[in-house]
């Protein structure tokens, strides 16, 4: 994913002044302004989803299915989502797709039979490849947790980096912060779950 999409950049949505609006008027409630949001981006979402998912063929879990399921933990049942600015918005999405993939890792795991399940810890460098909905994705969500109790700070940048498939300039982009402090964060976060994974 060197080269990423160009959705992030230049003409984002949030160039314009219409997503502000939209995001202050859902925060206040307004829940045809969060659709507008959610709506304006959901291409985006989409086009994370496919590159995500491209190696994946055969399963059921589809990058529209996975925009759709990730879509309803957004909102949540209640309706009741906030998003502060374009960030905010993006470290929910990539939650709310690290939370499907897994759901679905799990249940495709359970369905198998026999002990011929082989997992080894690896988390790729470069975060470029396809997730592996397999046993190392399930190892993977634990030592997150793990993480997640230490410093949230670094697990955002795994969900945005892994599960979401953004790039360290994109991610330092929607969080406003130096490509090079992104790139430590990563590096940082990938060596604590790789120990974390080899523990369990």
């Amino acid at each position: 994913m060197a080269n990423s999409p160009g959705s992030l950049h230049g003409d984002a949505p949030d160039s314009s002044p219409e997503i502000t609006v939209w995001l202050d008027a859902a925060r206040g409630g307004d829940r045809q302004a969060l659709d507008r949001v959610l709506g304006t981006l959901y291409q985006e979402l989409h086009t994370l989803a496919r590159r995500q998912l491209s190696s994946q063929q055969n399963h059921t879990l589809d990058p529209t299915s996975l925009v759709h399921e990730s879509y309803l933990k957004l909102i949540g049942a209640s309706g009741s989502a906030r998003f502060e600015d374009r960030a905010h918005f993006f470290a929910y999405a990539a939650s709310a797709m690290r939370s499907v993939v897994v759901d679905y890792a799990r249940n495709r795991m359970a369905r198998k039979r026999g002990g011929d399940l082989k997992r080894v810890a690896e988390i790729p460098e470069e975060a470029e490849s396809s997730l592996r909905l397999d046993e190392n994705l399930l190892a993977l969500d634990n030592a997150l947790e793990r993480l997640l109790a230490v410093d949230a700070k670094l697990a955002k940048v795994v969900e945005l980096r892994y599960f979401a498939g953004l790039s360290e300039q994109e991610i330092a982009e929607l969080l406003q912060r130096s490509e090079r402090s992104v790139r430590r964060d990563w590096q940082k976060a990938r060596l604590f779950l790789l120990a974390a994974m080899r523990e369990d």
